[in-house]
């Protein structure tokens, strides 16, 4: 094994462990927890190993800098890469961490290839980028950005109740801190973000990496629907106003509504209160998820389903609110740093270039910053499951292949 599989191989086994959830192998690293704050202390180290500057940033991201010899002041114009350390719960090892663990090994082999680096390089690892615990995506992105209102995010609370605020609070960060960062669009010249395939589009072709073209827009909407607490069993049927009925014939509708309109949808996250075996809920709150091609179908998409909900409301003499939680829209990646990373890998022979139905911080960075992506082939094509994997030998190449575009990036 070459010293960059070795490399690769050591980052990653050093964090398989953490978060891991003995009963099924998945992993709860949700923003701000032990889980978090270990792969921090972790990500920290790393960087101080390569002699690398690591600040936090006032949103909770972290950046670890490696600078050109001789550069003075803040970094700019920067080659960055890198992604996120949380998960989804029960998520797989792969959504995230493959590209913090695939930037350091990077730099790595680039160094061993003896490169001294022109401009700038950054490794970033944002924030609550799944949105598991307080339930908006890509939390340290968007506030960032400005695309999350820093007094919303202090407002987000998680099941519990406790607030994105009391969260930071609780780990020594001031809240008071959270905002668009002014210093992004002069630091970062070209972020590039390695990520594990969530589908099975390279397995198809026979191909270990792919660029993307574009990332689908995406939203979450949660759906309330309230009726009446009542005995599950000395209720007569016609005097129930029971939700779980008008959700329940929601979710055939969201299916049967992104078959039609060739997208996707899905009630993921269900919160039923009182949430008795024997009591008739009297609410019921559900996240749906929905993607599209484009934004039209997207909303057209959403809009038959919250009105097919409503009637199904109606018709169980309940009431049903809908609101938007976060809505994202189309992402194109731009053609410059597209193809520039296709060139860098001409000697891989032709390079498939993808769309993802996923999102990401590439995506959300966009918006600022120019931004690329690389995909790793995932066999099986599961992800944000126990069951989402990447062969050892992909992950290596694909380390490679972050190395062969960055080299190719600081090299002037």
């Amino acid at each position: 094994m070459t010293s960059s599989g070795t490399s690769f191989d050591t980052l990653w086994a050093a964090i398989l462990d953490v978060g891991r959830n003995p009963a099924n192998g998945g992993y709860r690293r949700f923003a701000w927890t032990e889980a978090d704050l270990t792969l921090r202390e972790w990500f920290t180290g790393e960087a101080a190993r390569r002699g690398m500057d690591v600040e936090v940033d006032r949103n909770g991201n972290l950046w670890a800098w490696w600078l050109p010899p001789g550069w003075s002041g803040d970094p700019r114009d920067a080659f960055v890469t890198g992604s996120h350390l949380d998960s989804v719960p029960d998520g797989g090892a792969f959504d995230g961490p493959l590209g913090i663990v695939s930037a350091f090994a990077a730099i790595d082999i680039v160094r061993e290839r003896g490169v001294v680096p022109a401009i700038p390089v950054g490794v970033a690892a944002f924030s609550d980028e799944e949105g598991a615990r307080f339930g908006v995506a890509c939390v340290g992105s968007q506030l960032s950005t400005g695309a999350l209102s820093a007094d919303r995010a202090r407002g987000l609370r998680d099941i519990d109740g406790v607030t994105l605020a009391e969260a930071l609070t609780r780990v020594g960060r001031d809240p008071a801190h959270l905002g668009p960062d002014p210093r992004l669009v002069e630091r970062v010249g070209v972020f590039v973000e390695l990520h594990v395939e969530q589908g099975r589009a390279l397995d198809l072709v026979d191909a270990p990496i792919a660029v993307a073209s574009s990332i689908w827009p995406h939203g979450r909407w949660e759906f309330t629907f309230d009726g009446e607490a009542n005995h599950a069993g000395a209720t007569r049927l016609v005097d129930r106003r029971d939700p779980m009925l008008a959700f329940a014939s929601s979710v055939h509708t969201a299916r049967a509504q992104a078959a039609a309109h060739h997208a996707v949808a899905t009630f993921g996250k269900v919160i039923v209160a009182p949430n008795g075996a024997n009591a008739i809920p009297s609410q019921i709150r559900a996240w749906l998820d929905a993607r599209a091609a484009d934004e039209t179908t997207l909303g057209a998409l959403v809009e038959a389903i919250s009105a097919e909900a409503q009637r199904h409301a109606v018709r169980e003499s309940v009431t049903l609110d809908v609101i938007a939680e976060s809505i994202t829209p189309i992402v194109e990646f731009p053609d410059g740093p597209r193809t520039r990373l296709t060139k860098a890998l001409h000697h891989l022979g032709d390079i498939p270039v993808l769309p993802t139905a996923a999102g990401h911080d590439a995506g959300i960075l966009s918006a600022q910053v120019p931004t690329a992506m690389l995909f790793v082939r995932n066999p099986t094509g599961v992800s944000h499951s126990p069951a989402e994997y990447a062969e050892p030998a992909d992950c290596n190449r694909g380390a490679i292949a972050l190395a062969d575009v960055m080299a190719d990036w600081v090299t002037r």
